[in-house]
């Protein structure tokens, strides 16, 4: 399965709906800055979110101009899957995929992270995380992507890492943050990495390394959280999912979804 696989099919109707006629009713950006109570650092998001039907696609971004996304309401699935913006095309393609197969229906678990504060959830969704790629004792991890949260438990579970993003800068404990993720997969035992790099096009061939020097790869979803699932058994081991709206938009309870099947 590759992405354009996995297009191809939704184009040809192969999931049952019609792309040509399922339409984009709302379409949003969402930006935020967090700093955790406690954390020394701050970061910020940029995701844009495509509706269709009961289903939010959605894609992270470094910036984008609000008029394109509006420019998507009432354009169907069909006419977004050949947008120049990969961001559009992705959440487009994530809105359509979570509608013909809900996460409720086709994940093998679903799991609820409970309310609290930013940081406790943040915590609690990064240890449901690490629950899932279940790294032993000394492992290697490479963390594409880097979620100080996600760090802090691979740590409690004696697992060492090497943060990568294309960011850069260093992490909360000061470990400089590599950049390049593929050179950055050499001495590691396992691939922790976030659903942005389908956004930014590292996905596939971060996979397609990965895959030549045989470590397993498990994702972290927010962006592509419906798409992400379609690889498992194609170089992919398991998906942690969270679809719209994320873990930190609510101080209540909020859902995630861990696949370790593809849906059918």
């Amino acid at each position: 399965m590759t992405l354009t696989d996995l297009v191809e099919l939704v184009r040809g109707g192969g999931l049952g709906a019609d792309p040509a006629t399922c339409t984009v009713s709302v379409g949003f950006t969402t930006r935020q800055g967090a700093r955790h109570a406690t954390r020394g650092q701050s970061y910020r998001n940029t995701v844009v979110s495509l509706r269709v039907e009961e289903a939010i696609g959605s894609c992270a971004v470094e910036d984008i101009a609000d008029d394109e996304v509006h420019a998507c309401v009432g354009a169907t699935v069909q006419d977004l899957l050949g947008h120049p913006n990969p961001a559009i095309r992705t959440a487009a393609l994530d809105a359509y995929l979570a509608h013909v197969r809900p996460h409720h229906l086709a994940a093998t678990k679903s799991l609820t992270i409970g309310p609290g504060g930013s940081l406790a959830k943040s915590m609690a969704r990064a240890e449901a995380v690490v629950d899932l790629l279940d790294p032993a004792p000394g492992d290697r991890v490479l963390v594409v992507g880097v979620v100080n949260s996600l760090l802090h438990h691979l740590r409690e579970r004696g697992a060492t890492y090497v943060p990568c993003d294309l960011k850069g800068g260093h992490t909360e404990w000061d470990e400089p943050i590599a950049t390049d993720a593929e050179s950055a997969l050499d001495g590691c035992d396992l691939v922790l990495a976030s659903g942005m790099t389908v956004g930014n096009g590292t996905f596939e061939p971060l996979l397609r390394r990965a895959a030549d020097v045989g470590k397993p790869v498990v994702l972290f979803a927010q962006t592509a959280s419906a798409i992400l699932p379609w690889f498992i058994g194609d170089g992919v081991r398991a998906v942690s999912a969270e679809p719209y709206p994320f873990f930190w938009l609510d101080g209540g309870p909020t859902t995630i979804h861990h696949y370790t099947e593809r849906p059918s």
